[in-house]
């Protein structure tokens, strides 16, 4: 009566159990099923025995297993997790696993990969039988295919502890109550005399070399197959055929076969094998083993197994980061890993070490994270992006340090579609601003330029019409070569976000100033664009209801780029969207193209005066009108570059057979001796090719004038920004703190506070502007002449002839 109240125990158990797992019917006495723990996702494995159909031998033997799991703990040894004893079953919980030979029948790698794998596979198992026979004084009697387990970071777990028993006991073999097990007795089993030869770790090795044959050709079924040595590998074959050797004293100690086998040329000496017993022992190695670990780790991931890698690696490459003292190096292979990763996973583990790396004051650190932006990026959340990891990005615009620069430039571009209206509309167009107007390098000028025309389908339509044509104008009139080339193919790339008006007005005019540019890819990308340009006003003109088409994209929020690409700038739009400038040295002066070309500034427009800096409530902040860059910048050099393969493979349909090939005329020939020559003499040739498909560049190499600035490898803070005085003043301004009025120069950079913070006032037409140059000329010419006639009239009255002779005490003039 009273087992009719009595509660279930069952019920107590922390686990549920779930489906049968196949492939240890007949090897074993219990059945695997798969399992969870209760009020969680954390899945399990629950090894059952039915006691009911059972035979008291075998639940002894059972309890046995129980008892003895529970004991032993090594990283190689099945992990025990709970027990339960009711009057039907008999449950064990363990790690979640599945059996060898099923996991076997189930891989899918080859190759190097998998011959990496199953060589740490039986190294952790030899190393766990190290334990028990040496350190544990045990033997496990029981090393087959079918004791072995897999779990999900693939790691080979020695189970089947039904019959350990003391090395110290009697030397007999023990008797196995599944007869299908019998197969894996050593042969002295029915040799009274060899079987006082065993020692504690024969039948142990006899049962390894059993398992060796059956991960290469599956499972014994007689003794007799153990001769064909066919799939064992050859570096392999010496050791196995020691291990199955009929004297037991010739089998080795597993300690033994360990230290043999991990020296050069050994069998377990391999990429993978090392990678996870440094990872091991990570806690003693210095911090010099650990950089350089991690700085070779990235290569070898291609050929180790996925699982390995996402659960037994990236854990450790996380704990290393977040309690060591790893260092930026642990990023590259970390990053590269986390893509195995599933989202969830990823928010919660790579996310953090995200946003605290951002953070860090290592440039070393920082430069890393730049590099690798593109591999993490699409896992950010935008509300992630713009509170947390924007505001420590921006700081990289005002580095000190060039390569931070240019790097924190190229970030913008996967960024992008992420940030908000004020960081990219205000925040990034402000730094770009600055970059492009102030910059002493010219391959981040340049890379300003090529940067704004990827992201400019990203800003907002108003933004857009007042501020591409202006920068991308201005980039046309800098000093260096790949800067106004860049500054041209930019404006063919977003050719579809610009009003007719505005081409024939602002953009046409700007473009044919550059066809007698110095250098003639700049001359031929010119020529290009201005044809495309007025193909569109000549159909325009031709059927005016295809102005609204042409005019289509200009105020939508997201134009597609691919509809860009059909048309007649399809060249520049690749070239836009698939490379960015690499410098290589800027330590060669570069002319000044504009010192001697197109217009003449008046003397009244040398010196602008300083105007007040306008501050309005308008979140929209101007930056529209040019500056002319002057010989300020002095340290581009043009000998080291080559820019003219921007998408030279399509062209579009522009020129069937033009491609831009080595430059002749006035823009070939080797570098001139004089680095500051004037505009009038030949270019300097180009040598090198600084455009790159396939990667972003980087300065490689300082000019003399950035000697002093700080290393990568320096600490990184905000104090270490740039001191210059303005510049520095006005870092913290909104855009509309710097002007890009055409008449200002950039040599004059103490006046750059003209911005009129309300709009983005365009730039005065052509026209206009070359009329009050000439006005300007003339009243300068009149003003010389007046004072030429004012000078002779006074020296001809001096000399006249009427002058007597000097008195005494009179001054000679």
């Amino acid at each position: 009566m009273w087992s009719f109240f009595s509660r279930d125990p069952s019920k107590d158990f922390n686990y549920e159990i779930g489906e049968l797992v196949p492939g240890l019917q007949e090897k074993s006495v219990w059945t695997l099923h798969k399992g969870k723990k209760k009020g969680t996702t954390e899945e399990v494995s629950v090894f059952m025995y039915d006691i009911k159909s059972g035979s008291e031998t075998q639940l002894d033997v059972a309890k046995a297993a129980v008892k003895r799991l529970k004991t032993l703990r090594h990283p190689s040894v099945l992990m025990f997790l709970d027990s339960l004893e009711s009057d039907k079953l008999l449950y064990l919980a363990s790690e979640y696993v599945e059996p060898l030979a099923y996991h076997l029948e189930s891989l899918t790698m080859e190759g190097p990969q998998k011959e990496l794998y199953i060589a740490w596979g039986i190294f952790q198992i030899t190393r766990a039988l190290s334990f028990l026979n040496n350190d544990g004084n045990l033997r496990h009697n029981n090393v087959n295919i079918w004791s072995i387990f897999v779990n999900t970071a693939g790691e080979w777990k020695l189970g089947g502890v039904e019959y350990v028993s003391s090395a110290q006991e009697n030397s007999s073999i023990i008797i196995k109550i599944i007869p299908s097990l019998e197969i894996y007795d050593p042969p002295e089993k029915n040799d009274p005399v060899k079987q006082r030869q065993m020692t504690k770790c024969s039948t142990d090795m006899w049962g390894l070399g059993c398992l060796i044959w059956e991960v290469f050709n599956g499972p014994l079924h007689q003794q007799s197959s153990l001769k064909n040595l066919d799939r064992i590998p050859k570096q392999l074959c010496p050791l196995y055929c020691e291990l199955v050797g009929a004297n037991p004293t010739s089998r080795p100690n597993p300690a033994d076969i360990i230290t043999r086998c991990r020296k050069l040329g050994g069998y377990f000496k391999n990429d993978l094998v090392d990678t996870l017993l440094f990872l091991e022992e990570i806690q003693i190695k210095d911090k010099n083993e650990k950089n350089r670990f991690f700085s070779n780790l990235t290569p070898h991931l291609d050929n180790f197994p996925d699982n390995v890698c996402k659960h037994k690696i990236l854990p450790q490459l996380i704990t290393a980061f977040e309690y060591g003292d790893a260092g930026s190096a642990v990023l590259a292979p970390m990053f590269k890993l986390g893509r195995l990763l599933h989202e969830a996973d990823y928010q919660k583990k790579i996310v953090p070490c995200v946003v605290k790396l951002f953070a860090s004051n290592d440039r070393a650190t920082r430069s890393r994270l730049l590099m690798q932006l593109e591999h993490f990026i699409s896992h950010l959340q935008s509300g992630t992006v713009n509170d947390q990891i924007f505001p420590q990005i921006a700081h990289g615009f005002m580095d000190t340090n060039p390569t931070i620069r240019e790097q924190t430039v190229k970030s913008v571009i996967h960024l992008a579609p992420k940030l908000n209206y004020n960081n990219l509309n205000v925040e990034v167009l402000r730094h770009f601003a600055r970059l492009q107007a102030k910059d002493d390098q010219g391959g981040i000028r340049t890379n300003t330029t090529v940067c704004l025309g990827k992201i400019a389908q990203h800003l907002h339509p108003q933004i857009r019409q007042k501020v591409l044509i202006s920068a991308f104008i201005r980039a046309m009139r800098d000093s260096f070569p790949p800067a106004r080339n860049a500054g041209i193919l930019a404006l063919a790339a977003t050719q579809q976000y610009y009003l007719l008006s505005e081409v024939s007005t602002r953009i046409l005019p700007a473009l044919c100033q550059l066809t007698m540019d110095p250098e003639k890819n700049v001359r031929d990308s010119a020529f290009r664009t201005i044809k495309g340009f007025l193909g569109k006003l000549e159909k325009v003109s031709e059927d005016p209801s295809l102005r609204e088409s042409m005019e289509a994209d200009v105020n939508t929020a997201t134009p597609s780029l691919s509809n860009a690409a059909a048309t007649w700038a399809g060249w520049a739009v690749t070239a836009v969207t698939a490379k960015f400038y690499r410098s290589q040295s800027d330590t060669v002066k570069s002319i000044n193209p504009i010192t001697s070309r197109m217009l003449s500034k008046p003397a009244s427009l040398e010196q602008p005066s300083s105007s007040s800096l306008s501050t309005t409530t308008s979140s929209v902040t101007s930056m529209t009108s040019l500056e002319h860059e002057d010989g300020s910048r002095g340290n581009d050099s043009v000998s080291d570059y080559d820019y003219d393969n921007w998408g030279d493979d399509n062209w579009g349909d522009m020129e069937t057979g033009g491609q831009i090939g080595s430059s002749s005329g006035s823009g070939g020939g080797g570098a001139t001796s004089d680095p500051i020559s004037p505009p009038s003499g030949s270019a300097p040739g180009r040598t090198t090719d600084g455009w790159d498909n396939e990667e972003w560049g980087s300065l490689e190499e300082e000019p003399e004038g950035e000697a002093e600035l700080t290393s990568p490898s320096e600490p990184w803070s905000p104090g270490d920004y740039t001191t210059t005085t303005d510049e520095t003043r006005n870092q913290n301004q909104p855009i509309s703190s710097y002007n890009w009025t055409e008449g200002q120069s950039i040599n004059n950079r103490k006046s750059q506070n003209a911005w009129d913070d309300t709009e983005f006032e365009p730039l005065d037409d052509t026209q206009t502007t070359n009329s009050k140059f000439e006005e300007a000329k003339k009243k300068r010419e009149e003003r010389k002449l007046m004072r030429q006639k004012e000078m002779e009239a006074r020296r001809a009255s001096k000399t006249s002839g009427n002058a007597g002779p000097m008195k005494l005490g009179s001054k000679k003039m």
